[in-house]
């Protein structure tokens, strides 16, 4: 049995009442990964349970045409597997740890005793969907209509926000970063440079200073 202390700080479930935490203690397991493992792939491994994320980060990616397409990253707190939970299909993205990471596993049928002990599950999880699908949606508008320096331009204007000044550093590689973007690595290459020249940012490494944040504003639409 999980000790019940180790779901106090998982804000999925804190505040829940006793009855539900019971539930999730009882039957919910702590699964360690190691970076670059690979948690499930899609089409391929049976749906396992919703992972909570309790530290480290993990990458959803989907691949089209042998090209890899980051769907989303998921870091302390997130929430992984949620589809095959619901509809009983398999998993539609292949997760895998950037970090090493440590997550929480809360098979179905605890997830729906739970659920049923305290309804205020339900609407967190929802919430959380809910909150996806809209950034999935902001995140395909943009690949429809804008171009790889435009999504750059916006995505360094995320990053700066987040760390809350014009100071930044990429977590990943240029590779990763193209995975980000929709993209190859090539052109994410090729457009930083462009945007060094042109005075918009200074780059050293993974290390970014914005310069000009009016221009990228402007380019990110």
């Amino acid at each position: 049995m999980l000790d019940p202390a180790r779901l106090e700080d998982v804000t999925l479930v804190a505040g829940l009442n006793a009855a539900a935490r019971r539930e999730l203690a009882a039957r919910g397991r702590i699964a360690r990964f190691k970076a670059d493992d690979v948690l499930w792939r899609a089409g391929a491994d049976p749906a396992g349970g919703l992972h909570v994320v309790l530290s480290g980060r993990v990458h959803v990616v989907a691949e089209r045409d042998g090209r890899p397409h980051r769907v989303h990253t998921e870091e302390a707190g997130g929430t992984l597997g949620e589809i095959p939970l619901f509809d009983g299909g398999g998993y539609p993205a292949t997760v895998t740890a950037v970090t090493d990471a440590e997550c929480l596993v809360i098979p179905r049928g605890a997830l729906r005793a739970a659920i049923a002990a305290d309804p205020e599950l339900a609407f967190r999880l929802l919430q959380r969907m809910g909150r996806r699908v809209r950034t999935l949606i902001g995140r395909l508008d943009a690949m429809v209509t804008l171009d790889v320096r435009q999504r750059l331009a916006r995505h360094l204007l995320e990053l700066s926000e987040a760390v809350g000044g014009p100071s930044l550093r990429f977590t990943g590689s240029q590779a990763d970063l193209a995975e980000e973007l929709g993209t190859v690595r090539e052109v994410v290459v090729r457009t930083l440079r462009e945007m060094q020249t042109a005075g918009l940012i200074e780059r050293r490494g993974r290390q970014v200073r914005i310069l000009d944040r009016q221009t990228l504003l402007d380019l990110s639409g």
